[in-house]
Parts: structure tokens; C-alpha cells; sequence
């Protein structure tokens, strides 16, 4: 028998995942005198597994968020207090469309560049419903120059329900939610456009972001309007930060939709990813603690094979 000059375990090479009922030849390895022997090859066939108990750690977690979820739902259901942390930038909104209503301009909401496929642009149409109900109880024009086709249907149908919600389904016009273009900065230079014609008292940006976001605020800033924007794109975070009066910073912005509408599966949902989070820091200060004193069983817990 041919010698190899290396040990290794055989276990670990005839665990190796295989194709659903797939012959399969391999060399039986025997761990001889820290040598490896092959013998004559073998026939077998590998069987569908329902589950996977090296994943077992993943399952109980799993199912923990969503215990999480389905009891603040309920508890929101049921009319009880969830405490959300005040973010002053949604405050923002009502002096924002208050001052348009004593200035006797319009509102200018952009929701960003990408289409519907992003969970951005699925929170911004959420703030949009929101803010189109306070804009029709103070009588605003509400101007929502958008850049994708899809987009422009979810956010039409966002501000109709917003005026019926008010009580004002009459006021809603169809005309005020325009399509622009796809193309990035022609897109910019539209919106930019539209802030130097309307004058705009509030300029609302909720959404997803790129190179065109300090072009607009940027404009929005020369004209003088409030302006409040949010976004989950780090990378243009600093623009918005330096060119608006609030800024939304990374996950405030999905909670805004909840901050804003109060909804129980928004708020359910809000406060279990916000106690996953503290269960999360605590475990990883007690695993640090843990492994400095050499005790290694929690870590291991956690480890996905």
C-alpha cells in the first residue's frame, strides 16, 4: 500500500456534502502509524436532509426574534405604550409643513433613486402616506418629483390614502406626483429645478441617495427652506448632515415609518429588532468576559458550521 507523508483524518473527508443522489466513489483513508493507507474504492449515495442539527443554534434564535416580534404586535394591537425614542428630525416635519402653511408654499418630498426593490425607497413611501396626511389637514401643496416609473404608481396611491385618511380625498392632485426621468443626475437637475421655480418652504429627502444628493440640498439650502432628510447610505450621510436642518441617520429611517404612523406591526417590529440588539450586546460582553477567563462553551454555542 502507497504511504502518504501526512496524517489526516478520515472523518473529515467522507463528511464532504454531495449532490442528492449522486453515486459517489471515494478511497476509504486508514490513519495507520501517522500514515494514510488507500484501500479499493467504495459506492454510495447520499439521502435529503430535512434538517440540519449542526444549525441548531440558528433555529433557536430564529425563533426567539420572532416570539420578539408576534408579543410587541399584540401588546401594539392591544392599545399598550411602546416607548420610541424621540427623533427630531420627524418633530421637524409638522413646523416644517406649518411654516409652508404661513408662507403659502408648497412642500417638496424626494424619495430618493432607486425603485421599490429597496427597503429605503419602501420606508420613504411609508413617510410619504404620513406626511401627506398632515399636509391635506393644513391645505399644502404637496410637490413629489420621482424618478422611477413603479415608484411613481406606490407613491401616488401613498399620498391618495394620505388626503383620505385626513378626511380630504377631493384635495388630492394627481398632477403634484411627477415623473421626471431614470437617469441620475438629469434627475437632480429636475428636482433642482422645480426648488428654484416653486420655492418650496420644506424640503423633505427620504430615501436611498448617491452623488446627487449634495446637488440638491445643496440647492434646497440657497433657497432657504427647512429642509429634513434621511437616508441609510452611509457615504452621503455627511452631505445631508452639513447642507439640511435634520438628518435621519442609517436605521432612524425605517423607524420612522413607525415613529410617525404608530402602526402595531411597524412598532412590534421596531421594538424587537431594537431588543434582539440589547440581548445581542449583552451576549457579546458576557462571551468577552467568558473567554478571558477561558471558559469557551458560549462562543462555541454561537459557532455556524
Amino acid at each position: 500500500m502507497k504511504k502518504f507523508p501526512c496524517p489526516v483524518k478520515a472523518l473529515g473527508l467522507v463528511k464532504r456534502k454531495t449532490h442528492l443522489f449522486t453515486p459517489l466513489f471515494f478511497l476509504t483513508l486508514l490513519l495507520v502509524s501517522k500514515a494514510i493507507a488507500s484501500e479499493s474504492p467504495a459506492e454510495i449515495s447520499s439521502s435529503t436532509q430535512w434538517f440540519n442539527p449542526l444549525r441548531i443554534n440558528v433555529f433557536i434564535i430564529l425563533i426567539l426574534f420572532f416570539t420578539f416580534v408576534l408579543y410587541f404586535i399584540q401588546r401594539a394591537k392591544k392599545g399598550a405604550s411602546l416607548f420610541v425614542r424621540r427623533i427630531a428630525g420627524l418633530d421637524a416635519i409638522e413646523e416644517a409643513v406649518g411654516r409652508a402653511t404661513e408662507m403659502g408654499k408648497p412642500i417638496l418630498y424626494i424619495s430618493g433613486i432607486e425603485d421599490m426593490d429597496n427597503l429605503q425607497t419602501v420606508a420613504s413611501m411609508i413617510i410619504l402616506g404620513n406626511v401627506a396626511e398632515m399636509v391635506a389637514a393644513y391645505d399644502v401643496p404637496l410637490l413629489v418629483p420621482v424618478c422611477l416609473p413603479f415608484v411613481v404608481t406606490v407613491a401616488e396611491e401613498s399620498v391618495k390614502q394620505g388626503y383620505a385618511k385626513a378626511g380630504r380625498p377631493e384635495a388630492y392632485n394627481r398632477n403634484n406626483v411627477r415623473y421626471l426621468t431614470s437617469e441620475q443626475f438629469a434627475y437632480a437637475a429636475g428636482v433642482n429645478g422645480i426648488m428654484l421655480r416653486e420655492k418650496p418652504a420644506a424640503n423633505f429627502m427620504f430615501g436611498s441617495f448617491y452623488a446627487e444628493s449634495l446637488l440638491m440640498a445643496e440647492t434646497g439650502l440657497s433657497t432657504g427652506a427647512i429642509q429634513v432628510a434621511g437616508t441609510a447610505n452611509i457615504h452621503q450621510l455627511p452631505f445631508f448632515v452639513v447642507a439640511c436642518d435634520y438628518t435621519l441617520i442609517g436605521e432612524e429611517l425605517f423607524a420612522a415609518s413607525a415613529y410617525l404612523s404608530r402602526e402595531p406591526k411597524l412598532l412590534g417590529s421596531l421594538k424587537a429588532s431594537d431588543l434582539a440588539k440589547f440581548l445581542t450586546m449583552i451576549i457579546l460582553l458576557v462571551g468577552v468576559i467568558l473567554e478571558t477567563l477561558g471558559v469557551t462553551k458560549l462562543t462555541s454555542w454561537f459557532f455556524v458550521q
